[in-house]
């Protein structure tokens, strides 16, 4: 008779246990350490809310990865709330636990995953400090204790729980509702921690529940609402106490109507001032930004730290402030720069160019996709262009270009042995006429003459797509040499 794996048989062992609450809750005492995870897991996918939330009291190391164990498009919050009422619990106690090593709760999904491989018998998993186990001490006997000598009690201990948490309208998230409730309740020996934070169609109300939130936890915010001007000047105050802030995507904020050329400069003023605060900022979005015309310069010089990323899409923005982009900003670390629907038709290439020779060390990716650069534009950054020595990847979709420029654009990059992908709009010599429709077999022919000269010049490994809007979707059309249709295509 075969026998089942060791993991199997403990697998069912903890099964097993789980069958019987009342023995699992009492046997928690004196249980391995080793024991602890699978059995947690094995709770936690059973929805053993009463044996998890005893767990939580016993749990015998820092860290509780519990997020870890979450699956998308699932719901938790009984589970959740329970294990928040055990970590509540052990702040409640004035006499701690023996084996009370629990510091952290950790609710953030996709981290922490390796934690439960290393205690499900993948040991070659490195242990991370967090989780290292406790060390088992005697049971002695308790000793009678003389009142008269007791000192001042220890200061409580305090406690962490972190949780990604997106604010959007509707119905509030459960499981933040009840978590914001016990840390109200616990004044102060609960720190909820949020390293991802996002904020979409919310309104500024809804946003003071960030007094509750050490915000100086946040890593990664997202601000995809549509707000305006004055809106942001209220919530600026928030974004100044995030100081250890890596990403910032900024989306749709509106010019506010009714108010005095004063109140906009004030307000604009009070928002780009917390920049000065953001001293580990490395990537940067912003998207349908109506101030940023003629502003530009204002909050590139509240920048503190050196960009990695910087992306500005659709927004206006005029030839001063490109010329202070090219200045102004510090680009001794700028691997991602992003103008996607910055209209730059009417504007001097010089910006450009000199933004692209300052970064040339660096610079990995470019984006300069629907900015109406035409062929004199095109052919002056050229140059530059190729002396981005990292390069890696080159989009310029929806510019009208002509194929001439194009093999010049081929000839300029092919030195750039970094350089894999380059996206391109179809070539004005692949349109049937000026309605913008496409010949499908002029636009194979030019792109099987560029796919020839990378064959000539050494590079055929280099992958140039040429990619155009869809009229009716918005959808990409991609054209290798044959389109990848879009749906509004392929439903005929």
């Amino acid at each position: 008779m075969t026998l089942p794996a060791p993991d199997r048989l403990l697998e069912l062992a903890c099964h097993s246990l789980l069958k019987d609450e009342a023995l699992a809750i009492s046997s928690l005492e004196l249980l391995p350490v080793e024991l602890f995870p699978p059995l947690f897991m094995a709770a936690f996918s059973g929805r053993h809310n009463k044996t998890l939330k005893a767990m939580v009291q016993a749990w015998p190391f820092p860290c509780l990865p519990l997020g870890a164990l979450m699956k998308e498009q699932q719901s938790y919050h009984e589970t959740i709330q329970a294990a928040i009422d055990g970590f509540d619990l052990l702040l409640s106690q004035e006499v701690r636990p023996r084996r009370w090593k629990l510091q952290v709760l950790d609710l953030q999904k996709n981290v922490h995953q390796d934690f439960w491989a290393v205690w499900s018998g993948n040991k070659g998993t490195s242990m991370c400090p967090l989780w290292e186990p406790e060390v088992a001490q005697p049971i002695q006997k308790r000793q009678k204790v003389d009142n008269s000598n007791i000192g001042p009690k220890p200061p409580l201990a305090t406690m962490e729980v972190f949780i990604d948490i997106c604010l959007k309208a509707g119905t509030p998230d459960e499981t933040l509702t009840y978590l914001i409730k016990k840390v109200r309740q616990r004044r102060g020996l609960i720190h909820l921690r949020c390293k991802k934070l996002k904020i979409s169609t919310v309104s500024i109300q809804n946003i003071k529940i960030l007094k509750m939130v050490q915000l100086d936890s946040v890593q990664d915010l997202e601000v995809n609402c549509t707000w305006k001007l004055s809106t942001m000047e209220k919530f600026a105050p928030y974004l100044g106490q995030m100081g250890n802030l890596h990403r910032l995507l900024l989306s749709h904020i509106h010019m506010s109507s009714h108010i005095t050329l004063e109140q906009e400069e004030q307000y604009v003023s009070q928002f780009t001032s917390q920049f000065l605060s953001l001293l580990h900022l490395q990537e940067l979005y912003l998207d349908s930004i109506s101030f940023l015309e003629g502003r530009l310069d204002q909050m590139l010089r509240c920048l503190k730290t050196p960009l990695e990323t910087l992306s500005i899409t659709n927004c206006l923005l005029s030839e001063t402030d490109l010329m202070h982009l090219s200045q102004t900003l510090d680009v001794s670390q700028l691997k991602d720069l992003g103008l996607s629907g910055v209209n730059l038709t009417n504007v001097s290439s010089e910006p450009l160019q000199i933004l692209l020779e300052r970064a040339c060390t660096t610079l990995q990716d470019l984006d300069l996709d629907e900015c109406g650069i035409m062929d004199p534009q095109f052919s002056a950054i050229l140059p530059a262009l190729s002396r981005c020595s990292q390069l890696t990847t080159f989009s310029f979709c929806g510019n009208p270009i002509s194929m001439a420029v194009l093999e010049n654009l081929l000839r300029h990059t092919i030195g750039l042995k970094n350089l894999s992908h380059v996206l391109y709009p179809p070539p004005l010599e692949s349109y049937e006429d000026v309605r913008g429709t496409l010949h499908l077999g002029l636009l194979a022919q030019l792109h099987a003459k560029l796919r020839q000269m990378l064959q000539e010049l050494g590079r055929p490994s280099m992958v140039w797509f040429s990619a155009n809007r869809c009229p009716d979707c918005g959808d990409r059309t991609f054209y290798d040499p044959d389109p990848i249709l879009c749906p509004c295509y392929t439903s005929f």
